[in-house]
């Protein structure tokens, strides 16, 4: 089937951005269409966590989101000037070094984190980016996207689609006026949210739990606004929170989902619900932006269905306790777009795409129960108040403060791949080089990156061929202990790691090492088979 482009992607949000700027940078062409014609300024996440941040960091992208930290830092302290005023001493009152993040409503307290564990060690510049909104990566993305080539249809839905041998036939229609066209292309992925389109056509099953809250969260104009406290409160009716901007409220009540999801939410509504759980008569006066949410938690077996794919919310929804969703989102589209842009080229098979799933799906399963266990926590009833201070006291030690960072944070993920060493799976450390630049630096094309740390002709030689997929790079890292060797994904995932003495290991019957373990089992799994010798080395003197 002659295709108008290799991909189409329904939705552009930051999910399906994202992921459309890694399969052009894997040289796939892409169509995104959207209904929408802006960004939505609906209040959503306002923060990213690790993972999230080394994907921008490694595509040349972090700096952009280091800018829009510090004007939600400045924000962050207006806030507390506000509600807290200068100390006696007439200095601005303190606030919180580092933001880490909630479990349930009980907040981490910075200095009580271990950050000389590696995991957060390890992340390089990334680590210090987090207190970015939603809807400034969306407009990082879009940027970035026009920059690569993307092609971005707004105000275009997609209404439907047939699947035809070698391809597919997508139905799209103008919001505007209804006009039509179809779009022939190879591939459909379907980034459209949790009500998604593409999902619903292709008939995939959603099993989950159904939902038994509603939470409203808006930025409004309010009076009285002096008799909320600051932070996360749980009271006898629900939950409340007010900042950490001005104006910014979050209630969550136990009585049910809404009655009507999809009524607009008016300043009645989000006045009676936070009068009912904070118990102050506070008067709102204007609404900004406003949503309403559910604890609904569901999720699809399987990310495929022959030429159709899910990412983000359209395989995956929650709560939105702890902030996962957009994060989780950006991981699946790191993932796929590399995998699917090899497909499309044809320098990977099909079965490729299958480890999409296997990876993608238990990190997606974690987060619902992730979320879930905070719903459980929140509850009023006696039961949950008592469970909810047992944790808040593990919080109050450096062990339980840096175990829940950790998985907040996203840094203790790891993928189940094959190889023995501990570092295969898990995202890669952003080594120092030898002339001061760092292992994310060499990710910015999206090709794949295999180190060279021990100047070793064995390694080289097993990498003959794969020049386009592979930036080989031969340099030392000058600043600790690292790996003889290490062959990292296009996504910032170790394929393959070996430690001093182990580079050269031929792996034959009479030596220590499975196949698994071998440099070249691993370029062949997830980078084909090798081409025609290119010159693709790189030495200490250009890195």
């Amino acid at each position: 089937m002659n295709s108008d482009f290799d991909v189409a992607v329904a939705g552009a949000g930051p999910v399906g951005l994202m992921l459309a700027c890694e399969l052009r940078l894997g040289g796939a062409s892409v169509v995104v269409v959207e209904r929408r014609t802006e960004v939505d300024q609906t209040i959503k996440a306002g923060a990213i966590n690790t993972p999230t941040a080394e994907a921008f960091y490694r595509r040349g992208m972090l700096p952009a989101l280091a800018e829009v930290q510090q004007r939600s830092v400045e924000r962050f302290q207006a806030f507390v000037r506000e509600r807290q005023g200068t100390q006696a001493n007439g200095q601005p009152p303190h606030t919180p070094a580092k933001f880490i993040g909630h479990f349930g409503g009980i907040m981490l307290r910075g200095e009580l984190l271990d950050a000389t564990d590696p995991d957060f060690m390890n992340a390089g510049p990334a680590g210090e980016v987090s207190l970015v909104p939603q809807q400034e990566v969306e407009r990082v993305l879009t940027e970035r996207a026009l920059q690569l080539g993307v092609e971005v249809r707004s105000g275009t839905e997609l209404t439907g689609f047939d699947e035809e041998d070698g391809g597919i036939e997508i139905r799209t229609a103008r919001v505007a006026d209804g006009t039509g066209e179809a779009i022939r292309v190879g591939w459909l992925v379907g980034c459209d949210g949790g009500r998604s389109t593409v999902r619903k056509l292709a008939g995939f099953a959603f099993p989950g739990t159904d939902p038994q809250i509603t939470g409203h969260q808006a930025l409004v104009e309010m009076t009285g606004a002096e008799a909320l406290r600051p932070g996360w409160h749980h009271t006898d009716a629900g939950t409340y929170v007010h900042g950490p901007m001005p104006g910014r409220i979050l209630t969550v009540e136990f009585d049910g989902p809404p009655a009507d999801r999809e009524a607009p939410v008016t300043a009645e509504e989000l006045q009676a619900s936070l009068r009912r759980v904070s118990g102050a008569e506070v008067t709102i006066t204007g609404v900004r932006t406003a949503t309403r949410f559910t604890d609904n938690a569901r999720q699809v077996p399987d990310y495929r269905a022959g030429r159709v794919l899910l990412a983000g919310d359209a395989a995956h929804v929650h709560s939105p306790f702890g902030g996962q969703g957009l994060n989780l989102g950006i991981g699946d589209a790191m993932n796929l777009g590399w995998k699917l842009a090899a497909v499309v080229r044809g320098r990977a098979p099909e079965e490729l795409l299958d480890t999409y799933t296997a990876e993608r799906h238990p990190i997606g399963a974690w987060v619902l129960e992730w979320t879930r266990a905070q719903i459980a926590l929140m509850r009023p009833q006696p039961q949950a108040r008592a469970l909810r201070d047992v944790v808040a006291e593990l919080t109050e030690s450096v062990a339980g403060t840096t175990y829940f960072a950790k998985k907040i944070s996203g840094v203790s993920h790891r993928y189940d791949l094959p190889g023995s060493h501990p570092l295969v799976g898990r995202s890669a450390p952003d080594l120092e080089l030898t002339d001061g630049t760092r292992l994310g630096d060499l990710l910015h094309d999206g090709r794949a990156l295999l180190l060279d740390l021990a100047d070793d002709a064995g390694l080289r030689a097993d990498a003959e061929g794969y020049g386009d997929r592979v930036r080989l790079v031969t340099t030392d890292c000058p600043g600790g202990p690292a790996p003889a060797g290490l062959l990292v994904r296009p996504d910032g995932i170790v394929a393959w790691a070996a430690d001093a003495g182990d580079v050269g290991d031929t792996g034959d019957a009479s030596g220590t090492w499975d196949t698994e373990d071998r440099l070249a089992g691993a370029l062949s799994r997830w980078f084909g088979a090798p081409g025609p010798a290119a010159r693709m080395s790189e030495s200490a003197a250009a890195c």
